[in-house]
C-alpha cells in the first residue's frame, strides 16, 4: 500500500530503498527559496541504526504492515526466551540475539508486544514502565546528604541500576525500560 509522504506519522513502518524502517520523527520544511521538502528521522528495523534523510514532498512511500502480537514472557530456555501468545496461548521461542538488551527487563508474566513482518520477528516492545522488586542494595551511608545521592540496586531480573538512598531491599520500584533508570517507588 502506498502512502503520500505528507501523510506519514511517527511510529509508522515503511519500506524505504528496500529496507524496513520505522519513522521516529518527521518535519515538513518550507524554505524561503526553493521547493518544500520533508526531513525524516527513521530506524532501520533490521540493523537498528538510526538515519536522517530529506525527501521531496511529491514522493509516494510504501507502507509496511507490521504485525503486533500481544505476548507474555514465560521463561528462559538455554539461549532462547519462551513467550506465550495471549490470543491463542501458543508458545514461541525467540533467540537471545533478537531479545538483546531487553533481556535485563524480562520477568516472568510480563506482557510485551512482539513485532513481526512477513513471518520474521523484528523485535520486542516492552511496556514503558515496569514494577520490579529490589533484591539487593547497599546501605545508605550516614552523613551522605548531598543532592540526589544515589546507590546501586539489583532488581529481580539481575539488572543493576542507580536508585535514591531511601530505597531498601525488598521494596518495589518502577523502572523506565527505555533507558533502564529508576522512575519511582511502586
Amino acid at each position: 500500500m502506498n502512502v503520500n509522504i505528507n501523510d506519514i506519522k511517527n511510529g509508522m513502518t515503511l519500506i524505504l530503498d528496500g529496507k524496513l524502517v520505522m519513522v521516529i520523527e518527521f518535519q515538513h520544511v518550507k524554505p524561503g527559496k526553493g521547493p518544500a521538502f520533508v526531513r525524516i528521522k527513521y530506524r532501520d528495523l533490521k540493523t537498528g541504526s538510526t538515519i536522517e534523510d530529506t525527501f521531496n514532498t511529491n514522493l509516494k512511500l510504501e507502507k509496511a504492515h507490521v504485525e503486533k502480537l500481544p505476548m507474555q514472557y514465560l521463561y528462559k530456555d538455554g539461549s532462547n526466551y519462551v513467550f506465550m501468545n495471549n490470543n491463542d496461548y501458543s508458545q514461541m521461542e525467540i533467540s537471545e540475539s533478537i531479545v538483546a538488551d531487553n533481556a535485563k527487563f524480562l520477568k516472568e508474566g510480563l506482557d510485551i508486544t512482539v513485532q513481526m513482518y512477513n513471518g520474521e520477528i523484528l523485535g520486542l516492545v516492552l511496556p514503558e514502565k515496569v514494577e520490579y522488586e529490589v533484591i539487593e542494595t547497599t546501605d545508605a551511608v550516614k552523613g551522605n546528604t548531598t543532592n540526589n545521592a544515589t546507590k546501586d540496586a539489583t532488581i529481580e531480573t539481575g539488572y543493576t541500576l542507580r536508585v535514591p538512598m531511601f530505597i531498601s531491599q525488598g521494596e518495589k520500584i518502577v523502572v523506565t525500560t527505555m533507558d533502564g533508570k529508576y522512575s519511582s517507588r511502586a
